[in-house]
């Protein structure tokens, strides 16, 4: 169904009258009448082998939350001769001046990430989450997420996307209330540059 989506997007941003009949969608004599100046780049997050062969000739974007490096290998291979793709991973951090409130509003909001992305895009609803993160504790999610406020912790990290292969990282805050993302984006200029040193 994704990879049906994907096509459709995809021949619909290149322009012109767009007809497709599949397994799971049909479109009739579609258009989108006011296209950008620029392509839009179309970007799918993968977790495997097999959904970066399906979606590496389909998209321009690598997403992943994992930095495994296979999957940058996969991708370019899949994607065939070209300029290589971007590549982005998506890391959560948990940024604030008291590390252990940090740690506590991870566990709170975010220990579903510990499971990694196989096991949650399984779970069928929020009972699954539930289900799966009961064994995770506040230290497990402190292992694998940056918290607090230490640039050093989040280039080390960091580190392991761009070992892997990532061209791009996007940070994602854990807490959404205006305090908790003010100090985030505070912090945006020492942590942008800690992140480009490291990715050299």
């Amino acid at each position: 169904m994704l990879t049906e989506a994907v096509s459709i997007i995809r021949a619909l941003l290149d322009g012109g009258y767009v007809n497709f009949q599949g397994a799971h969608f049909r479109v009739d004599a579609a258009r989108v009448w006011d296209l950008p100046d620029r392509l839009v780049p179309l970007g799918v997050a993968v977790s495997g082998r097999q959904s970066c062969e399906l979606f590496a000739p389909l998209a321009d974007v690598m997403i992943a939350v994992e930095p495994d490096g296979s999957l940058a290998g996969w991708w370019d291979a899949a994607a065939g001769a070209g300029q290589p793709a971007r590549k982005v991973g998506q890391m959560p951090v948990c940024w604030g001046p008291d590390r252990d409130e940090c740690i506590g509003r991870a566990h709170e909001q975010f220990r579903w990430f510990g499971g990694g992305w196989k096991v949650n895009a399984e779970l069928p609803g929020t009972a699954g989450f539930a289900g799966a993160t009961g064994f995770v504790r506040p230290e497990d999610v402190a292992g694998s997420i940056p918290c607090g406020d230490s640039v050093d912790a989040v280039a080390e990290a960091a580190g392991a996307f761009f070992k892997a292969g990532f061209t791009d990282l996007a940070l994602v805050q854990i807490g959404g209330t205006e305090p908790e993302q003010d100090r985030f984006l505070a912090a945006a200029p020492e942590l942008i540059a800690a992140l480009k040193e490291t990715a050299g």
